[in-house]
This record gives C-alpha cells, sequence and structure tokens, in this order.
C-alpha cells in the first residue's frame, strides 16, 4: 500500500445514539400489520349481519397504518441502511460471523453510545478514545451476558484507542492479528452498532493507507456501509483475526465515502508499553 502523506478531511464519529433496534424495529412492522388485519377481520364480522364490508375501507385503515409507521421510519431507515440490515441478516447466517458478535459489546456513558470488543477472556475490552473521552467508568452490554460496569484503564489518544475492564472470566473474545498485513481488495468483515441499531454484522474491502489531519501516522480506507455508531467497530480478516478498530469516516476524492481504521499493530506498540 501507498503511504504517500495526504490529508484529508475526516469525519470524527462523536455523535452516538440508539433509539431502536433490529429486532424492535421489526416487530413494530408486523405489530403494525396485524393491529390492521385484525381491525379488519372485526369489522367484516360486525357488518355480516348488516351489510358486505366495504373493501375500500379496509385499505383505508391499512394505508393509514403503513403511513404512521413510514413517519417513524424515516428517523432511523434510509435506503443505504436497509441494505447493510438485509447483508447483515444474511451474514448472521454463518457460524464464525455468529461468535464473532458474541464479543462485540455497546459502550455507553451519560452522553454518547459506541461500540467495543472484548480481545481477551479477562474482559479487557477495545474501543475508540473518543467513545469514552473523560469518562472513568462506562456501561457495557454483551449481547447476551447483559450489563456491566466497565473502568477505562488505558487510553491513547494520539491513534483514538482505549481500553475498558470489566473484572470478568470466561468473556467471549476476539483474536487480535500481530499486525495489519491486508493488502487493496482484501475482503473483511466488521461488526458494530450503527444508526440505531446493535450487532450489526457487515463486509467491505481495505483500499489503501491515507494521512488524516487528526492524525500523525497513516490509517486505512475502507470500501464500506461505514456509518455513525460505528466507532470502535472490530474490522476483522478471513481468518477470524482482528486488523483494525473503526474510528470515523471521510470523502476522499477518489473512492468517495469511506471508513477509516486504525491498524492493531498502533494498539499493540502502545499496549505493551504499558502493564497490558
Amino acid at each position: 500500500m501507498d503511504k504517500n502523506k495526504k490529508f484529508d478531511h475526516d469525519i470524527i464519529d462523536e455523535d452516538l445514539y440508539e433509539e431502536f433496534e433490529e429486532e424492535e424495529l421489526i416487530e413494530l412492522v408486523e405489530e403494525a400489520r396485524q393491529e390492521a388485519l385484525e381491525k379488519a377481520r372485526r369489522r367484516r364480522e360486525e357488518q355480516k349481519s348488516k351489510q358486505p364490508f366495504p373493501k375500500w375501507l379496509f385499505w383505508l385503515v391499512a394505508f393509514a397504518l403503513i403511513i404512521n409507521i413510514l413517519g417513524v421510519l424515516p428517523q432511523t431507515f434510509s435506503i443505504p441502511a436497509v441494505e447493510f440490515l438485509k447483508t447483515s441478516a444474511k451474514l448472521s447466517q454463518n457460524e464464525a460471523v455468529q461468535q464473532y458478535k458474541q464479543a462485540v459489546v455497546v459502550i455507553e456513558t451519560e452522553n454518547s453510545k459506541g461500540t467495543g470488543f472484548s480481545f481477551n477472556e479477562r474482559g479487557d475490552i477495545l474501543t475508540n478514545y473518543h467513545v469514552v473521552k473523560g469518562e472513568h467508568t462506562v456501561t457495557v452490554a454483551f449481547p447476551d451476558l447483559g450489563l456491566f460496569q466497565g473502568e477505562v484503564t488505558h487510553t491513547f489518544p494520539d491513534v483514538d484507542l482505549a481500553v475498558v475492564n470489566i473484572n470478568e472470566t470466561e468473556m467471549p473474545h476476539l483474536k487480535l492479528a500481530d499486525s495489519f498485513y491486508a493488502d487493496y481488495g482484501d475482503p473483511i468483515y466488521f461488526i458494530g452498532n450503527p444508526l440505531s441499531f446493535n450487532g450489526i454484522a457487515n463486509q467491505g474491502t481495505v483500499i489503501d493507507w491515507t494521512y488524516v489531519a487528526s492524525k500523525d501516522e497513516p490509517v486505512v480506507m475502507l470500501d464500506a456501509p461505514v456509518y455513525r455508531g460505528n466507532s470502535g467497530s472490530p474490522v476483522i480478516d478471513l481468518h477470524g483475526n482482528v486488523i483494525g478498530v473503526i474510528f470515523a469516516t471521510m470523502y476522499h476524492d477518489v473512492y468517495g465515502r469511506v471508513g477509516l481504521f486504525v491498524p492493531i499493530d498502533y494498539f499493540h506498540q502502545r499496549y505493551e508499553e504499558t502493564d497490558g
């Protein structure tokens, strides 16, 4: 990869939030549909002894309910969002991806939410520094194990990385690669909590190195649907090793909108210099 220095405007993922989980939103749509059908059924029964139930009224009720639902969906859905949900549903059928998801967590502070992932069985969790900035303790939510209180034990602001520990044992975790070694076009997975959703698995490809104004060292561009809330998402190669951590998005003159991730080497270099 070419590491020639070029500065681009990076958009740090600072405003993290959550409104609905994927399953909750699907249930909401299904409940509304069932409600419309149930109302129509009751009215048909009521009208049987009087007069035939007009079909136009059934469709009017259903249409009104759909309009109400669509009033909520723009807060969460966009066409790209629908696409990454479809991709996530497909990838989540893969047993390896299902296992990876068990180690990916939601990190919540008083003002924000982000992504992180456990990288050893002791409950050490890697995330972005900007997700936990200014905090000593945070709430950590595992998909199957529930909530834990985490302590911010290490921070590396220069590469936007931090470690949170929940003081537990035998935790599900991902394996860190010894170094970043991918080339242009190599496929990867990443799992995070984009937009209003949790535990979304997606895929993309490695593009190239680039420099951004907020970093002294080069970072890696990713051709993938990275959105607000993906900060702290692990970038996983096809062997199941974490090769980097997503921290931002930017618009590139050649590649358009891309994701950015910190190579895992930067974490190893700094963590090994501490008591980690």
